[in-house]
């Protein structure tokens, strides 16, 4: 117990998902945490289960505004800001022929570019102290996936930008420390969704598919995935910056 003890964490996305599991992991592990969404009624619900030391707000991650009144809001409350996981995503079907333009900039909007608000937003705020931020990416910024080409764009966005800004913090002398994140494939609602929004034959091809690549035969239960969040969030990795940690079962191994 203990492990980020009275640490002050902000995660985006957190309503579900990953993001929940990882509110749910730092919590146990003696965290104050903010979880944001644009879900307003299970963003609430969710942190009133979650219990004292959890709390929401509502946040639009493309919004530059919103990001420096919610990261304010964290630090008048709780007096500081020691970890963000930028973990808000979305992945939207349709393979490079059909594709269209708004899904394409909609999913950079979230994936990527809310990441470099949120990690430029958290950098002016954690100048002073030993902070870590977590960029979710995923093995999808490693690998090639026919059926999801914007969100392959933006999670190897996210992954080389994480690189650059982690550089920056660790040459400028700031205690701060950015990874990325790589998950493979979890029992999450995104997934679910990803696979129900196909016609029945195509979304059970591919699970099958999907399942038949992961050496370890199985999907990543979201817990497990948070479990890394915390260590990347912890002082356990306090020589890591400008890595990935991929979580993936095997699958591109």
């Amino acid at each position: 117990m203990g492990r980020v003890q009275d640490k002050v964490c902000v995660i985006t996305g957190g309503a579900r998902g990953l993001g929940l599991a990882a509110a749910e992991a730092l919590l146990a592990e003696g965290a104050r945490v903010l979880i944001t969404d644009v879900d307003r009624a299970e963003g609430e619900a969710q942190a009133q289960r979650l219990g004292s030391n959890a709390r929401f707000r509502v946040q639009d991650v493309t919004d530059e505004g919103a990001w420096k009144t919610t990261l304010d809001a964290v630090i008048e409350h709780w007096g500081r800001l020691d970890v963000l996981v930028n973990n808000a995503g979305i992945g939207l079907i349709g393979d490079v022929e059909k594709a269209t333009l708004k899904d394409w900039q909609r999913t950079l909007d979230i994936n990527l570019t809310g990441v470099f608000l949120g990690t430029q937003a958290a950098i002016a705020r954690m100048k002073a102290s030993q902070s870590s931020i977590v960029n979710v990416a995923s093995i999808e910024g490693l690998i090639g996936e026919q059926e999801i080409p914007a969100y392959n764009a933006t999670k190897g966005g996210v992954r080389i930008f994480t690189r650059s800004a982690a550089i920056h913090c660790a040459r400028a002398g700031y205690k701060i420390r950015i990874n990325n994140l790589c998950p493979g494939f979890a029992e999450t609602q995104m997934v679910a969704g990803a696979v129900a929004s196909m016609a029945p034959e195509d979304g059970e091809a591919f699970a099958a598919r999907t399942l038949a690549r992961i050496p370890m035969g199985r999907f990543a239960q979201p817990a497990e995935i948070a479990n890394c969040v915390l260590f990347l969030a912890s002082d356990e990795s306090s020589y890591m910056t400008g890595s990935d940690l991929v979580v993936d079962g095997g699958l591109i191994a």
